[in-house]
């Protein structure tokens, strides 16, 4: 869910550069809520002042809010080729959506944006076309390093320059905001065309269908999964949109040339069972994504059976380990091969280990280090790490810090607003919403709705209506619920005072009060409770 702005001028007149605009991925504990956004309500107050949006890469946690909150703030976005046309074939695959003002700027460009100069700077990341951003003013110049790693060998897309990086530190950096995601573990990453090796390797080997699950916008994985393919004379088979989406504009930007077509999933059922692989998506068990489907038996082309394999070429994001292992166990029933990171190298990760950090701190010899991008544990580890190499000053911040990088001592100056959006359908709430406290009432203990018709002299008439959902249909000592609620209601308007009787306000309420009461007695859960009281 990142979202930075870099600030230049006095108070009152400073104007604001953003960059990159993400999403997060809900979890249960958020029923209804599929993404996560920023708040953007500073920036709303200071949209006049906002001179631009810059995009680091494609990646969802960088750009997958742009469409949702890119009209609340109206500025011009700046990114380079593949980037602006992975944002643009997903602004096409939404309805409605608005047409964003992309200016592509090419890889290693420099642009003035408003008071600030601004070169794209190539590094090598788990998607293409990934880029730092080496920021100029009178003041000095920032790094800002977006999601990086140091691999001489990516298969597709940008390596990471250290003559580029070496040249910006003898420039001079006041600052360098830095990638903190892999700060805790030791050594450097392997390169993308070691996983290559053992994924051909294991499709070589397989003797029957192989699926591969992958994040969608690993290009180079894709390429390296249809490359081993190809050489074992198997078919590549692509399922899932946004794995053809991607590929789509992969294809378009030149970053697959010299592969063979790749099929749509409709071709599966017509390959030998030897003769195929098939890329999927869903590596991190999303409920509505390809793989996912396979395991429930319910995919309407693709199927696997005994002695077939399936490639976890991805890493479990954090959250997700639950539904990754319930597919994993699903397949493993069936008699299907599991491979994942744990039985091999089949996948990398894309941000720098300990040893790529010390390698860009050599490079970039900045005075001030702020490690962002990382819970607080990779941010304490990645501090540690810069002050240990030298860097005179280390600062860690958190959301809605204001940090003074140049004209001043670095420090906090100031707290923004910040909180968190959630996307609930087609509209924004706020993660304070009423609505998001309600449905996890509504998970926890389920409702009670009853509709009484009262006469304006206080008198019921006809039966009272009373629906049930998510209740146990018995309770303590084998009790009918609905039994319990029934006796509640019929008790609790038996026992009114005349005059309450005719305050239709008051009647909801105390019937509220007696079946939750009831209902807590027979089951030890209070229910949402809802009386609509109705005078005829």
């Amino acid at each position: 869910m990142n979202l930075g702005i870099y600030g230049f001028g006095p108070e009152g007149r400073r104007k604001w550069l953003a960059v990159d605009l993400g999403v997060a991925f809900a979890n249960p504990e958020i029923p209804g809520i599929d993404l996560i956004m920023p708040d953007v309500r500073f920036l709303v107050e200071e949209r006049k002042n906002i001179v631009g949006l810059v995009l680091t890469h494609g990646h969802e946690d960088h750009v997958g809010a742009l469409v949702d909150l890119w009209p609340k703030l109206g500025c011009p976005v700046y990114t380079t080729s593949f980037t602006a046309a992975l944002a643009e074939a997903r602004r096409l695959s939404e309805p409605g959506a608005p047409k964003i003002p992309l200016h592509v700027v090419p890889s290693g460009g420099r642009v003035m944006i408003g008071p600030f100069e601004v070169e794209f700077v190539p590094v090598a990341h788990s998607i293409p076309d990934s880029h730092a951003l080496a920021l100029r003013t009178p003041l000095g110049l920032v790094v800002h390093t977006g999601d990086w790693k140091i691999d001489p060998t990516p298969v597709v897309g940008n390596v990471t320059d250290p003559v580029r990086f070496a040249a910006l530190g003898a420039e001079g950096v006041r600052a360098v905001i830095c990638d903190s995601t892999n700060a805790i573990r030791d050594g450097i990453s392997p390169s993308e065309a070691d996983v290559a090796r053992e994924l051909a390797t294991l499709i070589a080997a397989a003797p029957h269908r192989v699926a591969v699950t992958t994040f969608a916008s690993n290009v180079a994985r894709v390429r390296s999964i249809a490359e081993a393919a190809h050489a074992a004379g198997r078919d590549v088979v692509l399922v899932g949109r946004a794995m053809e989406r991607v590929v789509t504009v992969a294809r378009e930007q030149g970053l697959l040339d010299g592969l063979p077509p790749l099929r749509p999933a409709e071709a599966y059922g017509y390959l030998p069972r030897d003769k195929v692989v098939a890329i999927l998506t869903g590596s991190q068990g999303e409920p509505r994504a390809a793989l996912n489907r396979i395991a429930e038996d319910d995919h309407p082309e693709i199927a696997l059976s005994a002695g077939d394999t399936v490639i976890f070429s991805s890493r479990t994001i954090p959250g997700n380990e639950r539904a990754v292992n319930r597919i994993i166990n699903a397949l493993i029933l069936d008699g299907i091969r599991v491979i994942t990171d744990r039985d091999g190298l089949v996948h990398v990760s894309g941000h720098p280990r300990r040893g790529e950090l010390e390698q860009m701190y050599a490079w970039l010899k900045p005075q001030l280090a702020v490690p962002v991008h990382g819970e607080p544990l990779h941010l304490a580890e990645h501090a540690e790490l810069a002050s240990r190499m030298g860097v005179p000053e280390v600062v860690r911040i958190v959301d809605g810090d204001l940090l003074r990088l140049a004209g001043g001592p670095a420090e906090v100056v100031d707290e923004l607003p910040v909180g968190r959006l959630y996307k609930d359908g087609q509209v924004l709430v706020s993660s304070e919403a009423k609505v998001i406290a309600e449905r996890r009432r509504l998970s926890y203990a389920g409702v009670v709705s009853i509709a009484v018709a009262m006469s304006g002299k206080g008198e019921v008439v006809g039966d009272p209506m009373i629906d049930l959902t998510g209740l146990p249909e018995e309770g303590v000592g084998g009790r009918a619920i609905a039994e319990v609620i029934e006796d509640a209601v019929l008790d609790c308007l038996d026992g009114l005072p005349k005059p309450r009787r005719r305050d239709a306000d008051a009647v909801a309420e105390s019937l509220t009060r007696a079946v939750r009461a009831a209902v807590n007695a027979a089951w030890g859960k209070k229910p949402l409770c809802h009386a609509l009281v109705i005078t005829v």
